[in-house]
């Protein structure tokens, strides 16, 4: 989807093995050397073991890939499996033919496999069993495993075992019964996840040799990457694919921060802060507790006395806080019954929160009709000509893109709704709960983190972002609309080259409106300037006047 997009050849982040995009960090490349080195030279058992997800796979296939003319590979996958079972699977990935008789007997197994090796090491050949996920091997069948390592002649054993798997293979022949094993192992290999700079070098890496010549992720988002990942190569894999998916979908070239961290909030489904949060958090709180400090050190409460000027004051003042008590009070019922707190709002209306129910009255406010259970809501959005972005922002950006949207809420007991929000002004927001209930800014912003949709009319399907150089209806339409908000449109006929006019209006248009001012017209810069020279066919949270000259 994105390829073409970022100029690449494939998918860079593919989580299944591929040894081109093996990146060998001094860990993975000793490991690599070493069993290499085991398939080459005679031994008992070599032993590698890291986390799931840290690349052993990877190292597997690139080992295989590289496996010298005289050697042979059994590869068992999945050995979760009996002993005739696991010597049966060894003799059918090295091809060896087994009569019927002897599918259920050790013996004639082994026998079998006996002979074949004979006839492999006088043939001048290796034989190498490599036994991915180990951990998952029975004690019998590690026990069969030693047994196979007696196969040998009067200078050199006949067979090569390689056993690959998590942490708890290392637990597995620490077991007293399995010492044996244990002791004939001639090489153990951990691998680590990678470091910060191995992560970002894994990335760049990868990105590479899919083709990009350009930079795509930034530096703070490879940070983020690191954190979020803690260097393990498959889940590196996942964010990074799903980040880059983001930035396609906002018609963004880089990506940064903020979208590694909705990546992997997609992913993992929690949401993560910043990096910096912490760091502030920790600055905010010394800030505060400096600042009380001091003030108490200037004023001296404890040595304070009250004067007699104060005591006569004193009267004087409870009778005006006095006068004032009923008032209040009075007001306050008032008050909480207009405006019911949102937390018993979404109970209330629990059955219109739902991911149907809020669509289909987006949908409506739009003029068009939404199939519940159908195809996904952007593609049905497509169908009305109409455009969906899903990002995560702020009542600012709203007020930007000036049309409703649903706004994903948090309620205390940790429930999620989906709620449309009709209108907003500085201080308060109408959402589409019960017929429409207006809550405060500061409520809402307790249970709105920031996720919203929002559906909008584009110039033309699919929407490009639109830079210098280009031409055609889609500049034409840039070029009209900038002339409407600037109160400067004719009848005439209009260009429709992006040239370095047009360029200088739009970074003017973003620079007024608070967008990065690049001078392209992305996606945020279309939707923005939709929302501005919107007609009474579109819904909108504010009305606008379109001849208010920037």
């Amino acid at each position: 989807m994105y390829l073409s997009f970022f100029g690449l050849n494939e998918k860079p982040f593919a989580i299944t093995p591929d040894p081109r995009y093996l990146y060998l960090s001094e860990r993975h490349a000793e490991a690599l050397a070493h069993l290499l080195y085991g398939i080459n030279e005679a031994g008992g058992f070599v032993q590698l073991t890291g986390e799931v997800g840290t690349g052993k796979t990877t190292i597997v296939r690139s080992l295989l890939a590289q496996t010298p003319k005289n050697a042979e590979i059994a590869l068992i996958l999945n050995p979760k499996m009996t002993a005739p079972e696991f010597l049966l699977t060894i003799c059918e990935e090295l091809g060896i033919g087994v009569p019927d008789s002897a599918l259920g007997s050790l013996k004639d197994l082994v026998d079998i496999l006996s002979e074949y090796l004979l006839r492999a090491h006088a043939a001048g050949h290796r034989v190498v069993l490599v036994v991915d996920e180990a951990q998952n091997l029975w004690p019998e069948v590690l026990e069969q495993v030693r047994l196979l390592t007696n196969l040998e002649t009067n200078t050199q054993k006949l067979l090569q075992i390689i056993l690959i798997g998590q942490p708890e293979l290392r637990e597995l022949l620490a077991r007293n019964e399995l010492r044996q094993l244990a002791q004939r192992i001639t090489g153990r290999y951990h691998l680590n996840p990678l470091s910060h700079e191995e992560t970002a070098a894994y990335v760049l890496h990868r990105l590479r040799v899919a083709g990009a010549t350009t930079d795509i992720f930034a530096p703070q988002a490879l940070n983020a990457v690191f954190r979020l990942s803690q260097g393990v190569p498959r889940v590196i894999n996942v964010i990074c694919d799903r980040a880059l998916l983001g930035a396609y979908s906002l018609d963004r070239h880089r990506v940064t921060a903020p979208l590694v961290r909705s990546a992997a909030a997609e992913v993992f489904g929690r949401r993560y802060a910043p990096d910096w949060l912490p760091w502030a958090a920790t600055a905010a709180i010394a800030f505060l507790l400096s600042g009380v400090t001091f003030a108490m050190w200037k004023t001296q409460p404890w040595r304070a006395h009250p004067s007699p000027a104060v005591e006569t004051a004193a009267p004087a003042a409870h009778a005006e806080s006095d006068a004032a008590l009923p008032v209040a009070l009075a007001s306050a019922p008032h008050a909480e019954a207009r405006a019911p707190q949102l937390q018993q709002l979404l109970a209330q209306h629990l059955a219109e929160t739902d991911t149907d129910s809020a669509f289909g009255k987006l949908f409506g406010l739009w003029g068009a009709k939404y199939q519940p259970s159908s195809t996904d809501p952007c593609t049905q959005a497509a169908s009305a000509g109409l455009a969906c972005i899903a990002e995560r922002g702020s009542f600012g950006q709203l007020r930007l893109y000036n049309h409703p949207a649903i706004l994903l809420l948090h309620d205390a007991a940790g429930a999620t709704h989906q709620v449309v929000l009709t209108a907003l002004d500085d201080e308060q927001a109408r959402l589409d709960l019960g017929g429409g209930q207006t809550v405060g800014l500061g409520e809402l912003s307790h249970y709105w983190l920031g996720d919203f949709v929002m559906l909008w009319r584009p110039a033309s399907s699919p929407v490009k972002a639109l830079s210098s150089g280009m031409r055609g209806e889609q500049v034409r339409w840039l070029r009209r609309s900038l002339q409407r908000v600037r109160g400067a449109q004719s009848d005439g006929p209009v260009s429709d080259v992006f040239d370095d006019e047009l360029t200088g209006q739009v970074r003017e248009f973003q620079r007024l409106h608070q967008l990065a001012v690049d001078g392209i017209a992305g996606v945020q810069t279309q939707i923005a300037l939709a929302g501005a020279i919107a007609g009474s066919d579109a819904p909108l949270l504010s009305a606008v006047d379109t001849h208010h000259g920037g």
